[in-house]
């Protein structure tokens, strides 16, 4: 999944811009250094904050990030990336519960939002409620077969309770959805 912010229409200049090159060019430092000059203590643009969330979780400051989340969803709460990235940094923050609500909370919104059903499966998983997790991941799947996403989320499903046979299947599916990924599970396959 492409985690570089896209400009959107009525997004700020030409610095918010240079910022969105840098971070797809993986040059996190500097995308930070435009965006906290952008920002400033007080930014009320949400793109701004999650942009510069974005280049934060890519330099490990989840904490930094996980309060630029905050606000861009604060600040426009129709923004669903945002959430998103929000559940992933409270699940990586070891705060499942309240990364349940955020997702619950995008998907009360957009029942439809793939990711947000996904990152919920993974944080299903990392409470051992396995079946609450596959049934996040099916419904994602659901909602995309052809995305790769979700047969990735079931392959460690599958991996996690031992079912080689399931991961197979899984792994069959994304060789022709997603090679690479394909190429990722095809190393846990026995």
């Amino acid at each position: 999944m492409n985690d570089t912010p896209s400009p959107e229409t009525g997004a700020p200049g030409s610095d918010y811009r240079q910022a969105l090159v840098f971070i797809g060019e993986g040059r996190m430092a500097q995308a930070i250094e435009i965006l906290d000059a952008l920002a400033g203590p007080a930014s009320r643009d949400a793109r701004i904050r999650y942009a510069r969330a974005v280049a934060l979780l890519s330099n490990g400051e989840y904490q930094k990030a996980g309060t630029d989340l905050v606000f861009a969803v604060a600040l426009d709460p129709a923004f669903m990336p945002a959430y998103r990235h929000l559940g992933f940094v409270l699940l990586t923050m070891g705060k499942e519960l309240a990364a349940i609500k955020v997702l619950k909370a995008a998907i009360a919104i957009d029942r439809g939002f793939v990711d947000a059903w996904c990152v919920l499966g993974d944080v299903y998983l990392d409470l051992g409620e396995a079946e609450k997790a596959l049934d996040a991941f099916e419904t994602a799947l659901s909602l995309e077969p052809g995305n790769p996403e979700p047969h990735c989320k079931l392959a460690m499903y599958h991996l996690s309770k031992g079912d080689m046979h399931g991961l197979r299947r899984e792994y069959e599916v994304l060789r022709e959805l997603d090679p690479c990924m394909a190429g990722q599970i095809a190393e846990l396959l026995p």
